[in-house]
């Protein structure tokens, strides 16, 4: 590219940095190679003038959507417009014949319905706004009026939209040159339906994109004479094997192993698959499932998308078990064995997985287990066998793995290209390739290398379009360009794929030899290439290299170089997986020809992924030569998947490996800058006015002005100016410094117009602030004269007030003190008559207060006495009480149980007799079953018996009639037969009438002892109803001599009460105890009813009831009276009856 040469104070430049890669600012000085820019958020930075590119002002707000009509063709300026283009969702920018495509990662409908493919049907490149239809259009107008095929290339990092990129070409070609295919559906519906099978076979989740295809994809459209889509074929590259048997965390292996493990659950028990994470070839990374995807439901979608393609149900069915055999091939371990350099199966897991494996490729376990332990070495003199270690045995299984999967994808897309079906007559096509981009990662292996090869195969046809196209443009423009120099990549090619001397050539080799290690490999390549520009060797490293590439360098760690370089099949693994009977399987591996056989001597014939690639790579460059490229390059904004987010660095990175910048590199080596007629006129008129003025043709006026200032090597088209790089930076600065000198005429004028206008407004505005300031003066001194005339009269005034005031107040004070002195004397006077008279009046009631006590005294020591008396008395009659009512609690209680036990046994005994009747009742209905079957036995044993003794003397009758005759002649041997088999049923018959009859005799044994027992039981239970009978009478007799006893009691209680009431202390309650009186001559209990006195002593009703109430209360609830709590209750049940 081609830097400034003329940065002056003023210019706004682009300057690297760090985090946003290039920020724009303006330069505030210039020193030398340096300059001082100050940037957009005010901060001030210093770069070298090399590393500073001017920035275009006049660049339209929403970007060009050509990037050759920039001014400025550099990084930056390639940047700040896909950023401003990008965030009005302008997602297609062009870059000459390149269209650049940045993933919105959002839905945009509108961009892609009928309407719009409608507008670009027939439209000229560079008519509308950018878009993938009007690359789509260009190619197909191409092929259709010049009969020539066309390609289109779409490249990108992983996650840049390339798949849909692609989708979206297909649909639009099959709008253009859409027909009716075999069973109602198109050819190009056909293509795209097929996406889904590959990507569950050849797409995986990598550490930039959730589903990144694997293998690059040719998509050819066969198109007939008029132009209608007349077949197709998909071509794939370049596989990524090695991802069956190694992935790093977070990445995941390919979809299919994922979905099938997500499959119905009868799919999962057919093949004995379980969740991810229980298979080596899956769980050596912890991502198992993806966010906002469904693996059982792409399962189904895939089914589905097989049955559209064409693969019946029984090839599913074989596809899905080859899927599963590798897993649980993966699953297999091996051990050391007894031999030296052996190596057996290492446990029961192992074995079972390999037997699971063998059933689902339908071959002999054993025969598997021989082909991964073992190799087979064929001499002159004899064949042997050779064993493997247990790394050489995970190198077998893992080569195995490998190659099932990549015979199996293989077979996907052929079955996929037999389906949609090839026109033989097609003249012409039209190609649409995806395949991976640039890659650089932190840890580069040999897939990393082959995906950067290709790139750079592809650079190079991408880097001879580009300068092809600038070619055309200038014999358009009838310019000289003869000394314009190509750079090409050509020696990064033949570092890699030089034979011999190149970096696969020595690899190929080292793999060939057996004892060849990576570190021998890393060391013949440091020593082959040691001089070489592109190739390095990193400090302090044994076996990496670093290649310079077209993108940036990249580091290689070579490691598992040689095992992933290795492609050839294994005999033994050929010859297991030939004679498979699953005939899927055995499709998969045809037998090799027999002369193939005898020259590899039953070894395995060397064939590496190296190899395979460069004739890959040779057979799709003759394709894309054969054709007219179209480049569509896929950008991805950021990584995180958001919309609208822009990431500078991540995006320049893209743009350097997609080959952009090293487009611009090659635009710029020319002429970058392209500008019309009319366009630069507008734009640097201003330099030379003179010339504008003279009315010249435009192409005149523009070739008058490039020798006014002396543009050497710019060179005037038909309609275009071209200049090399630098001289539109230098017209800028110039056009700058005119301009900045007319701002300064300018800016003069106009201060000093301000200034003169700002000196007579402030000079008017003194006046009068003059003016106002005498005035204010005068009015001060006015005010000062008038208040001091006025305080003289304040003054004179407050004081005859003071004076008059201070006499009011003394005279006040004297009157005041004269009348608080007389009342004084006056109140003692009086206070001394009043405490006089209430000595009095106390001495008089003190007096009556004694003799009130003393008679309060004597009478409550006569009812204390009183009250001592009678609590002794009724002491001892509530003891009396007590005892008895005791008694009666005891017995209640007892009666209470015993009743209770009489029901529960009377229950008892109805149950009893009631099972005892249903016992005797089933046991008859036994006895007859038995007795009838007994009957039937007995019938059958003389039904059987009869025609047997019949037959017997029959047949012994015609033997003593024909004994004479037939001596030496034998037994008829089928009578003998049918004697033994009657016999043996007779027999068979006799036990079991026999068996009958001790089962009978059982239950007639069993059925006495249950009589025996029912009969012990109704004696018992006889007794136990005489006892109860026994007990209900001594408790009646109990409760009648206890009647007596409570009649008693209470003639005694009434007694006592008489006797105690002769005093006359409490006569004054006898009218409220008449009526209680009366209601007290019954008490009656829960269980017992105590009839009245006979007589009631006179003086009974002097007792308290409610005391009495209470006592008869305690009484009468023995589960609390114990004797303790009568002891310590007692004294305060008398308080209360008192």
């Amino acid at each position: 590219m081609g830097n400034p040469v003329n940065i002056i104070a003023g210019s706004h430049v682009w300057v690297e940095d760090p985090d946003i890669a290039w920020i724009d600012g303006q330069v505030i000085n210039v020193k030398g190679d340096e300059v001082e820019v100050q940037i957009s958020d005010e901060k001030t930075v210093v770069a070298n003038v090399s590393k500073v590119y001017p920035k275009d002002e006049d660049a339209p707000d929403g970007g060009v959507d050509d990037m050759t009509k920039l001014s400025y063709l550099h990084e930056p300026g390639v940047l700040h417009n896909l950023a401003t283009r990008y965030q009005l969702n302008k997602i297609y920018t062009y870059s000459g014949g390149i269209l650049i495509a940045i993933n919105p990662f959002q839905r945009l409908p509108d961009l892609y319905d009928a309407h719009m493919m409608e507008q670009y049907k027939g439209a000229p490149l560079g008519k509308l706004n950018p878009h993938v239809f009007a690359i789509a259009d260009v190619a197909f107008r191409a092929m259709r009026y010049e009969g020539k095929s066309n390609s289109i290339l779409v490249s990108g990092e992983s996650g840049a939209g390339k798949t849909e990129t692609t989708k979206m070409l297909m649909q639009y070609l099959a709008y253009l040159g859409g027909r009716n295919g075999a069973e109602g559906r198109t050819v190009e519906q056909q293509v795209l339906e097929s996406n889904p099978v590959l990507e569950a076979f050849g797409n995986a989740k990598t550490v930039r994109n959730n589903n990144s295809s694997r293998f690059g994809k040719f998509v050819e459209l066969q198109f007939d004479k008029h132009g209608r889509i007349s077949g197709a074929a998909i071509r794939t590259y370049l596989l990524e094997r090695s991802r069956v048997c190694q992935i790093s965390d977070p990445e995941r292996n390919y979809h299919c192993f994922y979905l099938l493990c997500a499959a119905p659950q009868e799919e999962i028990e057919k093949y004995k698959l379980g969740h991810p994470s229980t298979f080596h070839y899956l769980n050596q990374s912890n991502c198992y499932e993806l966010v906002g995807v469904s693996d059982a439901h792409d399962y189904l979608a895939t089914r589905k998308a097989m049955d559209v393609v064409g693969i019946s149900q029984n090839e599913q069915d074989a596809i899905f078990r080859v899927v599963a055999a590798i897993l649980h091939l993966g699953n297999v371990t091996f051990t050391k064995g007894e031999d030296i350099d052996s190596s057996v199966l290492e446990n029961d897991v192992s074995k079972f997985h390999l037997q699971t494996a063998a059933e689902l490729l339908m071959c002999d376990p054993n025969a598997l287990e021989d082909a991964l332990l073992r190799r087979v070495m064929v001499t002159p003199e004899e064949v042997i066998k050779r064993s493997l270690d247990p790394d050489g045995a995970l190198v077998s299984r893992d080569g195995l793995a490998k190659t099932i999967y990549s015979r199996l994808f293989d077979w996907l897309v052929d079955k996929i290209n037999f389906t949609i079906g090839q026109d033989p007559n097609s003249k012409s096509l039209i190609g649409v390739l995806d395949i991976y981009g640039f890659e650089s990662f932190k840890t580069n292996s040999f897939e990393q290398f082959c995906i950067n090869f290709t790139n750079e195969k592809l650079q190079q046809h991408f880097n001879q379009h580009v300068f092809k196209t600038e070619q055309e443009e200038y014999i358009k423009e009838e310019i000289d360009w003869s000394y314009i120099e190509f750079v090409d990549n050509q020696d990064v090619l033949d570092l890699i794929e030089k034979k011999p001397g190149g970096i696969i050539a020595l690899l190929d080799e080292a793999c060939m030899f057996p004892k060849s290690t990576h570190e021998t490999f890393s060391e013949k390549l440091y020593q082959t290439f040691k001089n070489h520009k592109r190739f390095t060797k990193p400090k302090l490293a044994r076996t990496d290299f670093t290649i310079s590439h077209y993108a940036g360098e990249v580091q290689y760690q070579s490691d598992q170089f040689l095992d992933k370089n290795k492609d050839y099949v294994v005999a033994e693994h050929q010859d297991l997986l030939t004679a498979s009977q699953c005939p899927f399987v055995a499709a998969l591996f045809p037998p090799l020809p027999e002369e193939t056989t005898k020259s590899s001597n039953k070894s395995s014939k060397f064939s590496s992924i190296g190899s395979r690639v460069k004739q890959q790579l040779q057979q799709l460059m003759e394709t894309l030569n054969s054709t007219e490229p179209h480049y569509i390059r896929c950008v991805k904004p950021n990584n995180n998947f958001q919309p609208t987010i822009f990431e500078n660095a991540s995006i320049m990175q893209q743009l350097r490996c997609g080959g952009v910048l090293e487009a611009i590199r090659i635009s710029c080596s020319g002429y970058p800058t392209h500008k019309t007629f009319s366009e630069f006129l507008h734009r640097f008129g201003i330099l030379a006015p003179e010339i504008l003025e003279e009315n010249n043709d435009e192409m005149v006026a523009c070739k008058k002005i490039v020798d006014k200032l002396g543009l050497a090597g710019a060179q005037i088209g038909k309609t275009k100016l071209f200049l090399r790089s630098g001289q539109m930076a230098d017209l800028d600065s110039q056009r700058v410094i005119k301009l900045s000198g007319a701002a300064k005429t300018i800016q003069a004028k106009f201060r000093s117009h301000n200034d003169l206008k700002h000196f007579v407004s402030v000079y008017r505005a003194s006046v009068c602030i003059q003016s106002i300031c005498r005035g204010m003066l005068a009015s001060r001194f006015y005010n000062y004269l008038k208040r001091e005339s006025a305080s003289l009269k304040i003054q004179t005034n407050v004081r005859g007030h003071i004076s008059r005031k201070s006499y009011s107040r003394l005279k006040y004070s004297v009157i005041v003190l004269q009348t608080g002195m007389r009342a004084l004397a006056a109140h003692n006077k009086y206070k001394y008559r009043k405490r006089s008279k209430s000595a009095t009046v106390i001495q008089a009631h003190w007096r009556g207060h004694i003799a009130l006590s003393h008679y309060k005294k004597i009478r409550n020591a006569t009812i204390v006495i009183q009250c001592g008396w009678r609590r002794m008395v009724a002491r001892r009659e509530l003891r009396k009480l007590k005892m008895a009512a005791r008694e009666t609690g005891a017995l209640q209680e007892a009666k209470d149980k015993l009743e209770k036990r009489v029901e529960d046994l009377t229950l008892r005994l109805k149950q009893e007799r009631l099972l005892r009747a249903d016992m005797e009742e089933a046991k008859c209905q036994e006895i007859t079953k038995l007795k009838q079957f007994v009957k039937t036995l007995q019938n059958m044993v003389g039904e059987t018996n009869g025609p047997l003794h019949e037959e017997c003397e029959a047949y012994w009758t015609a033997s003593e009639e024909e004994s004479s005759i037939t001596k030496e002649t034998p037994a008829p041997f089928e009578d003998t037969e049918k004697i033994e088999v009657l016999t043996s049923q007779v027999e068979k018959l006799k036990d079991l009438l026999e068996f009958e009859r001790k089962r009978s005799d059982d239950f007639q044994r069993k059925y006495v002892e249950s009589l025996e027992s029912e009969e012990a039981k109704r004696q018992k239970l006889e007794e136990t109803e005489r006892r109860v009978h026994q007990l209900q009478e001594s408790l009646n007799r109990m409760i009648y001599s206890m009647s007596g006893q409570f009649s008693e009691l209470k003639m005694i209680l009434c007694a006592s009460s008489n006797s105690t009431s002769a005093s006359g202390f409490v006569a004054k309650h006898d009218m409220d105890d008449d009526s209680s009186a009366s209601s007290d001559t019954t008490s009656t209990d829960s269980d017992f009813t105590f009839p009245a006195p006979a007589s009631t002593p006179p003086n009974f009703t002097s007792c308290n009831s409610g005391a009495f109430q209470l006592i008869v209360r305690d009484l009468s609830t023995p589960e609390t009276s114990g004797t303790e709590k009568w002891e310590n209750d007692k004294e305060g049940a008398f308080d209360d009856f008192f």
